[in-house]
């Protein structure tokens, strides 16, 4: 691949350098607080932390891609922007993260109570954004990937150190927490933008089988990705006894030894040096790393094919190229 088709997301960036701008201009506006300096300080230390934008970028694509003229996707991806900062803020706390995207968490520099407050302010923010566009389609579209996404989270929750949590749970967990947002940011795109249904049925489920591809591709990185280019600490997600698929495939492969390990490390979170090591041997010989590869691969090119009913544009090429990005991070 060159350079170009590995970063496609640049490409679409600077496609759509002029609405990015109008849309980070509103993210300021609008986070702003008059009598709270600490709301736009927190949220400044996520939303300016160097993100690629892809959720509002997918708002703004799948517009672009369907022909609107109109002002109304400025506002929509600024909504998805903060939806997903309010989220990540949440998580931080729920998770008990010191670092994200390579940067200390802000429950970390403030505390618990400022994220959580802060996260609330931003969906009030969003809601209040979503309603401007005078679309009760969107604004249905948009506070049902909400609800879906807080779903998504307690069911995260309650699966999390449960060995009998299956694929079906995991891929309903995913479908929550990450391609809710995705496919609601291409669906109300082009909904706003007044798309044949076909069009729109294409674009929202480009935007979810993209969001399971790159949930996936997240979950196999803990394992093996790169701390310094993740922003992660490797194991992350070992440590906090989270039933990611490859682990769930591991457990589905295990012995009674190897169930026993899984057992007292996962179930009961009784872990000791050296066990993120012998998890990783036994991802190894049960190929469950592979696998989760292979099935994010899959994934990537469901969203491709999901393109195939939207017409032709320079944006649906760059977009069916981001599908193979999510998941080149796997190659």
């Amino acid at each position: 691949m060159d350079q170009i088709a590995t970063k496609p997301h640049e490409a679409l960036a600077a496609l759509l350098s002029d609405d990015l701008s109008a849309v980070n201009g509103l993210i300021r506006q609008r986070m702003a607080s008059r009598h709270a300096p600490r709301i736009p300080e927190v949220t400044a230390h996520l939303v300016e932390a160097g993100g690629k934008r892809l959720r509002p970028m997918l708002v703004l694509a799948a517009a672009r891609l369907c022909g609107y003229g109109g002002p109304h996707h400025v506002s929509l991806a600024a909504t998805v922007e903060f939806i997903h900062t309010a989220t990540l803020l949440h998580d931080d706390v729920v998770d008990e993260s010191n670092q994200r995207r390579g940067r200390p968490t802000a429950n970390l520099l403030w505390d618990n109570k400022s994220s959580v407050l802060v996260g609330d302010y931003l969906f009030a923010r969003a809601f209040q954004l979503m309603v401007e566009t005078g679309s009760l389609r969107v604004l249905d579209i948009l506070s049902n990937a909400a609800a879906t996404i807080a779903e998504g989270e307690v069911l995260q929750l309650t699966a999390a150190q449960d060995l009998r949590t299956t694929e079906d749970t995991y891929l309903q967990i995913v479908r929550g927490k990450t391609a809710a947002l995705f496919s609601a940011a291409t669906e109300s795109g082009s909904v706003i933008a007044g798309a044949d249904e076909r069009v729109v049925d294409g674009l929202r489920d480009y935007g979810d089988a993209l969001g399971i591809a790159f949930q996936m591709a997240d979950d196999l990185l803990d394992y093996q990705g790169d701390s310094g280019a993740t922003g992660k600490n490797v194991g992350d997600d070992f440590r906090e006894r989270k039933m990611t698929l490859p682990v769930i495939r591991a457990i589905a492969a295990a012995d009674a030894d190897e169930r026993a390990f899984w057992d007292r490390t996962i179930g009961k979170g009784r872990q000791e040096d050296g066990d993120l090591e012998r998890a990783l041997e036994l991802f190894d010989r049960h190929g469950t790393l592979a696998s989760t590869r292979d099935t994010a691969f899959d994934w990537a090119a469901r969203a491709r094919a999901a393109l195939e009913v939207v017409p032709e544009h320079p944006v649906k090429g760059l977009m069916s190229d981001l599908a193979d990005y999510v998941v080149a991070r796997l190659r």
